[in-house]
């Protein structure tokens, strides 16, 4: 029995677990906060640096280091206690207090507002939110999404002796873009129970869910986590929002600008009968040049120009067009056309 006194004490503060569970059983290494983190990052090399307690645990807080007998066990004989504890380092699972994970949390949520604000827009004057603003907006949709959830089952779904649900809105059941009905699913599936209509209610429930936002988490990076909270603010428009437009130059070689855009393969109607030109399916050529398409896909035109044989112009795309018009440009010019950013996105600050 171990004989607790000052002189033999070690007072673990400011200490964060590392824990590995190998061979039926729990090891601990304890560790300097925020310092496990810059070690496996690699931008912390030095193992004083990181470790407290040069020492393997079975349990940190009671200061029960582990026997060597179980130590071989564990990890085979003749492995030393530096290389367990990289082991350790580099696979187990890091533990942090309560004060450390909400800090953390919080951390991620003001990136997150950071980000969204800097990319969502009014529609109509083009200004950027304060960030106070889009936190607020976040909040009312992570408020929305936990009633929804709360909700009893019996609530969210009509009884199925009532084939027939009333639309009580009194508007259609198609959604226009970027507007979110609260009945629009059950409307759907109860008044039109056919093919198209369960294809659309598929289409409008998995909306929902990608458009759905309940918070941040310390599990997802805070920009994939900005993208979730961008998509649901644009669904349900607690605020009027709009992303912002992306600054783009466009160069292309004027001999492919009079090109003719050739549309993809489409299959053949059922039958096989021919379309209204003659042809069934293959490749047709669709109305428009490569200059018009690419012209399709700016909002609008900032500067244009002809320098010597390439075509130059710089305009404004919603960022959700980007991809489209870098393909396009990519694969229809055959390496003689270019997109670049000039800037992601445009807003009009106060």
């Amino acid at each position: 029995m171990v004989i607790q006194q000052p002189s033999n004490q070690i007072k673990l503060t400011n200490v964060s677990l590392v824990r590995l569970k190998k061979g039926k059983k729990r090891f601990e290494i304890a560790c300097y906060k925020n310092k496990v983190l810059e070690w496996r990052s690699g931008i912390e090399t030095d193992l004083d640096n990181v470790l407290q307690i040069p020492s393997v645990f079975l349990n940190v807080s009671k200061g029960q280091t582990a026997p060597s007998a179980e130590l071989a066990k564990a990890f085979g004989k003749g492995v030393s206690v530096d290389d367990i504890i990289l082991e350790i380092l580099r696979k187990g699972e890091l533990q942090v207090g309560e004060k450390e994970r909400s800090a953390q949390l919080e951390r991620v949520h003001n990136e997150v507002v950071s980000i969204v604000a800097s990319r969502l827009v009014d529609p109509r004057t083009k200004r950027v939110y304060t960030s106070g603003m889009i936190e607020k907006a976040l909040d009312m949709l992570s408020s929305m999404a936990h009633q929804q959830q709360s909700q009893p089952q019996s609530q969210q779904e009509k009884p199925s002796t009532n084939p027939i649900t009333p639309n009580l809105l009194g508007t259609p059941a198609t959604n226009e873009p970027g507007e979110s009905k609260p009945n629009a699913t059950s409307t759907i599936s109860s008044t039109a129970p056919s093919q198209s209509s369960s294809t659309t209610t598929s289409t409008t429930t998995t909306h929902h869910k990608t458009a759905t936002w309940t918070g941040v988490t310390t599990t997802k990076s805070a920009k994939s986590q900005a993208l979730d909270a961008m998509r649901a603010l644009i669904a349900h428009q607690p605020i009027p929002v709009a992303r912002a437009r992306m600054r783009l130059r466009i160069t292309c070689s004027t001999s492919v600008l009079k090109q003719a855009v050739k549309a993809p393969k489409t299959p053949a109607p059922s039958g096989g009968k021919n379309t209204d030109d003659g042809e069934a399916g293959g490749e047709q050529k669709a109305p428009g040049t490569v200059k018009d398409k690419i012209l399709s896909f700016i909002e609008q035109v900032e500067t244009q120009d002809v320098v010597g044989s390439e075509w130059e112009i710089v305009g404004f795309v919603e960022p959700g067009a980007f991809k489209g018009l870098s393909d396009f440009v990519g694969g229809e010019t055959r390496g003689q056309g270019r997109v670049e950013v000039l800037d992601m996105a445009v807003t009009h600050e106060e």
